[in-house]
């Protein structure tokens, strides 16, 4: 492999060949390119980008420079993933929802870093479970329940989790096509046969504007479709959490309260568009509209409650967990309401300031190190456009101690904006197709 080839290829703004880029990243995974190197990729791919030909060789590059998932069942092989939120927990919905559907969904998920939350880390909030499988578990809990959700193993795309190591601490993460690359080499190393993407923009999102999140979404299908993978992606507004709570615990709850048929809005409305998208391209769906009154259907009917429920037993959890989730979740030892000290519309929220304020009170991680409280976190938020009387609740915290509860409520305070009116933004902003 000729790495000092490549970098050349870079510094001079070519993109380098298609061996060349499979090449290096199976060093990266064996350890036969070294930091400074990895470093120095990264840094000449934020500068020039590689364009959709080399963003395609790069990820499937990436896909194979660990084990590949392939398999052989009587349906569909169907996924999900979003680029983060807050009270974001649609994976734990969809997941059953598209199994009720006819659907097999091995969801290979990550935790949470910064303010956002993980899928993991809200399925470990639940007693005993493991998320934790070998492959070989992977297969028969897939094969018999239809769906697991799980962390990817270190023979999954080793290349990606060498390089976002070295791009963090290169400031190199926001370079389009590495986060494409890091996305879809994982997702596509799990075998899918079609995927839909929840791209996130707001004050709680990654992506800022919905310019920088069509973005990513038209770099993510462009890429996906071009590597064989069916997909489309939906632009979804995070101006404000999604469910009304946000940390591990709370946020199954808000899926329970939805799989249970005890609760709708927008919680329920995005994990149906999101499942009908991949339905469609599944060919489980012949339209949108078909695909979107199949999810409601399953889960207002109580059958994908039960398959989340076979699926957590599956991986140690309760046996009858859909019916007595609320005795099993933990739960903090300190609640306090937080009121508002004015009347008025709620106009505005940090998003990334309520997400800092559940990391704060445990429920998050800064590093990977970080240990989780998973019954911690803010609930019962109040949505944009509400109007409120003064001493009305805006939230309820969730924490260990009153100092911490004290403190996360000043934060709440201070993230809530309080006017006269607001324009109400739709749930879904665009819809991205190949």
């Amino acid at each position: 492999m000729d790495t000092r080839g490549l970098l050349s290829d870079l510094r001079a703004g070519r993109v380098p060949a298609s061996d060349d880029l499979r090449a290096f990243a199976l060093g990266l995974g064996t350890g036969e390119v070294s930091d400074a190197q990895a470093g120095a990729f990264a840094m000449g791919v934020c500068l020039g980008a590689l364009g959709q030909e080399g963003r395609v060789a790069l990820t499937l590059a990436m896909r194979d420079s660990g084990d590949c998932l392939s398999w052989d069942l009587n349906g569909p092989v169907l996924d999900k993933h979003s680029t983060g939120g807050l009270g974001d927990c649609t994976s734990l919905i969809i997941a059953p929802a598209l199994v009720a559907c006819g659907a097999y969904v091995p969801m290979i998920s990550g935790r949470g870093l910064g303010h956002t939350g993980g899928t993991l880390d809200k399925l470990e909030a639940i007693p005993d479970l493991r998320t934790d499988l070998s492959e070989a578990r992977l297969r028969r809990q897939v094969a018999e329940v239809g769906c697991a959700i799980v962390g990817a193993t270190g023979r999954i795309a080793p290349a990606d989790k060498r390089l976002y190591a070295v791009r963090d601490v290169t400031s190199t993460v926001d370079s389009l096509d590495l986060i494409t690359a890091s996305i879809l080499s994982k997702k596509l190393a799990a075998g899918l046969g079609a995927l839909v993407l929840d791209v996130k923009w707001g004050t709680g999102a990654f992506m800022t504007s919905p310019e920088a999140a069509r973005d990513l979404a038209q770099s993510l299908v462009s890429t996906a479709n071009a590597a064989g993978c069916p997909t489309t992606a939906l632009i979804s507004d995070m101006n404000q959490p999604l469910a009304s709570a946000m940390g591990n615990a709370l946020e199954i709850a808000e899926a329970m309260a939805v799989l249970t048929g005890a609760a709708r809005g927008p919680l329920f409305d995005l994990s149906c568009a999101l499942g009908a998208e991949v339905l469609v391209s599944g060919g489980l769906a012949q339209t949108v509209a078909q695909g979107i009154t199949q999810m409601q259907t399953v889960i207002t009917s109580g059958a994908a409650a039960e398959v989340f429920e076979r699926m957590i037993a599956a991986q140690g959890g309760p046996r009858r967990f859909a019916s007595e989730w609320a005795a099993l979740l933990p739960e903090a030892t300190v609640i306090q309401e937080v009121y508002t000290p004015e009347a008025g519309v709620v106009t505005a929220m940090d998003g990334k300031a309520l997400g800092a304020a559940v990391v704060a009170l445990g429920g998050g991680r800064l590093v990977e190190t970080d240990q989780v409280d998973p019954s911690v976190g803010i609930s019962d938020m109040v949505r944009l456009g509400q109007r409120l009387d003064r001493g009305a609740p805006i939230a309820r915290i969730h924490a260990r101690t009153e100092a911490e509860a004290d403190r996360a409520a000043q934060v709440v305070l201070a993230a809530v904006q309080i006017g006269e009116a607001v324009d109400a933004a739709p749930l879904v902003v665009e819809r991205i197709t190949a």
